[in-house]
């Protein structure tokens, strides 16, 4: 059985504690302080699912990725260093992304178990595809191809 992400995390800081890897405590404890809240929003003593926690970490992930592109532009690359670090510890928690190639035949496929012929069609193919693939590719991403498959 897998372990709940909380507890994940929770082992992972007492390792990160052990050898003093500050970066990776401060992540962990950015996570856990994000599942934490969000569980005190849904209720009390309410368990996340893994859709829930899936949402959290993407978004996460997004949050340090738009500081990571402008740090980079303000060539503050002490701060991108930091945010690069934290985005890995955060990424150990999602799943493996998907390559251009898993997301072409995953659209194509989708598209055609939709009858999705044109571009008007995108809701339908975007509906599902967002669903399935949290985590495993952003949405920016998937709308491209979608719209691209489309044309």
């Amino acid at each position: 059985e897998k372990m709940s992400l909380i507890k994940q995390i929770a082992e992972d800081m007492k390792t990160a504690m052990k050898s003093k890897d500050k970066v990776r405590l401060e992540s962990l404890r950015s996570i856990k302080s994000a599942i934490m809240l969000a569980q005190t929003e849904k209720g009390a003593g309410a368990e996340l699912n893994a859709d829930e926690e899936l949402q959290i970490l993407t978004k996460l992930q997004k949050q340090r990725k738009d500081s990571l592109s402008i740090y980079e532009e303000q060539g503050r690359e002490d701060l991108a260093v930091e945010e690069k670090a934290q985005l890995a510890v955060i990424e150990t928690f999602l799943p493996k992304p998907m390559t251009a190639e898993e997301l072409e035949g995953y659209l194509k496929k989708v598209i055609a178990e939709t009858g999705a012929e044109s571009a008007r069609d995108m809701g339908k193919v975007m509906g599902r595809a967002s669903k399935d693939l949290a985590g495993k590719a952003d949405g920016k991403t998937i709308s491209a191809k979608v719209r691209e498959l489309l044309a």
